[in-house]
């Protein structure tokens, strides 16, 4: 459904596989996508070889069933004549047409030590020839009973009801012989085994350490006779090996190369224009030629793509310079100009005051003059305050102002003092302003009531020393500001709604404290110095 999260198990792989460099996912997914192609070629060839092993076994198995016949022909053909002797021999011991017969068959394979000899109930010869070789007693008369002599031959023992015996001795090389397979490979290995005995007919000769055979047996048929016949099955050879890790080794080729490829034309090309772009300067120009060779045109596209932009930051960054020095200048002329018409007004006052004739109209004068000199105080600081960016200071601007209110006072206020308690505060323009008008406004109400007042001004930090600061306490406290009917009168007629509108401005509430004398308010600060 839309707007279903995937479960928490599930979107795990899929973060990590975000958080993964791009070469790195390039090579996991060339590694999953050619990994089993691999496997396909590689289990082929095994299947191959597992093929030709099993053609090679077939053959064996051919080879030793034809071998084991051949002997089983031969074996029991043979003994047959000799059955054949011993029954002729019993019937008439001077016979000797049986005996001259086994001679002629066995004359052909005297040549390589094959033999035989016919003996009598008491052991006498009664023809072939004395065999010194090792027989095993027969178990019943009739019975042929086979026994394998040490690393040279095979000898066949028969019983016969009279007590008579026939014994047959063939050599290895008749045994090879008779037991060589037609029409097959030339290299091979046959073996006679009877039990735990064992008679080598043909040695197979290793191959090395990494030696593989077929082994096929086949039965005889003769007294437990079986013959165990053996070749060399499809070799590990190096050809083979490399056969078999070749798609390994194609695959992993295949994603190194791939992940080279991605990771020295896109991811290395990209990752420099990204670190030139982190460190890129305001009127810095990036040029994609420092970076050396960028081999994919797209990224080469890129980067002139970077380059271009920077230049035109650099010429926005130019015209936004010369924009601002333009205003800066303006500005610096426009505050110039409110100054010296500041200057022009407080002179024009000055003026008319030493025209005045009477002293209402002196003071009048002087009342104006105070507060165009706090309006032009507070003015000075301000084009300090945009210089720099900081703010009004406000210590050093009620500091100026109580100069101003002190050097302006009338004559009868000779004896008039004011005491500053001022903390290093920051405040902004209109915050100054309408500070510096209040006070100016609460000494003046001050100054009226009693022209030789002490006057104590104090602003300090609402707040802890450490702490962010915020807003800050104005106190303006005075002997003559206690409540009396003439203060009551002078706030009723003149300066109570100025006052009003001041604290109004500041967007507080002025506290007075009728019998201390003394004007509280809360203003709002930018920092301290």
């Amino acid at each position: 459904m839309d707007g279903v999260s995937p479960p928490r198990g599930a979107r795990i792989p899929v973060e990590a596989l975000g958080r993964m460099p791009t070469g790195a996912k390039v090579f996991l997914i060339l590694s999953g996508a050619l990994l089993p192609l691999a496997i396909i070629a590689f289990f082929a060839t095994l299947q191959t070889t597992r093929t030709a092993n099993l053609e090679t076994r077939a053959r064996v198995g051919v080879a030793a069933h034809e071998s084991a016949r051949a002997l089983r022909l031969e074996l029991n053909g043979d003994m047959s004549v000799l059955r054949g002797v011993l029954e002729q021999k019993s019937a008439d011991p001077g016979d000797t047409s049986g005996c001259a017969r086994a001679e002629g068959l066995f004359a052909q394979q005297g040549a390589d030590g094959a033999g035989f000899a016919v003996r009598g109930r008491k052991g006498e010869l009664l023809c072939g020839s004395d065999l010194q070789v090792e027989i095993a007693p027969p178990t019943a008369p009739g019975r042929v009973a086979a026994h394998i002599v040490a690393e040279r031959g095979l000898s066949l023992h028969m019983l016969a009801p009279s007590g008579a015996t026939a014994t047959a001795y063939f050599p290895v090389a008749v045994l090879r012989a008779v037991g060589r397979p037609s029409g097959f490979m030339p290299s091979y290995g046959a073996t006679l085994r009877q039990g735990d005995e064992r008679l080598a007919l043909e040695t197979l000769a290793s191959s090395g350490p990494l030696d593989r055979r077929e082994r096929e047996p086949a039965d005889i048929g003769l007294d437990g006779l079986k013959l165990d016949m053996e070749a060399h099955s499809a070799p590990i050879t190096s050809p083979l090996i490399l056969a078999l890790l070749l798609p390994v080794l194609m695959w992993a080729a295949a994603a190194g190369i791939a992940w080279f490829v991605v990771d020295g034309l896109l991811i290395r090309p990209l990752r420099r224009l990204r670190a030139a772009a982190l460190g890129f300067k305001p009127g810095e120009v990036i040029d994609p030629k420092r970076f050396g060779h960028l081999p994919a045109q797209e990224i080469r596209d890129l980067g002139d793509t970077f380059r271009d932009i920077s230049r035109m930051v650099q010429l926005h960054e130019s015209d936004m310079a010369a924009g601002l020095a333009r205003q800066t200048r303006l500005t610096r002329e426009v505050h110039h100009r409110v100054k010296n018409n500041l200057q022009v007004i407080g002179s024009l006052i000055n003026f008319h005051a030493r025209g005045a004739k009477t002293r209402e109209a002196s003071e009048a004068y002087a009342a104006i003059q105070r507060r165009v000199d706090a309006l032009a105080v507070v003015h000075r600081y301000h084009y300090a305050e945009l210089e720099e960016n900081r703010g009004v200071e406000l210590r050093s601007v009620i500091g100026e102002l109580a100069s101003n209110i002190r050097a302006t006072a009338p004559e009868s206020s000779a004896g008039l003092g004011i005491t500053l308690a001022i903390e290093p505060l920051l405040a902004t323009q209109d915050v100054a302003v309408a500070v510096a008008f209040l006070i100016t406004e609460l000494v003046e109400l001050a100054i009226s009531v009693s022209p030789t007042a002490q006057i104590r001004i104090s602003v300090k930090a609402d707040g802890e020393p450490d702490a962010e600061l915020t807003r800050a306490v104005l106190r303006v406290s005075s002997s003559a500001l206690v409540e009396t009917p003439e203060l009551e009168a002078l706030l009723e007629t003149r300066y109570g709604r100025v006052i009003g509108g001041l604290v109004r401005q500041l967007r507080t509430r002025l506290h007075h404290d009728p019998l201390v004398g003394a004007y509280e308010t809360g203003i709002s600060i930018a920092g301290r110095v």
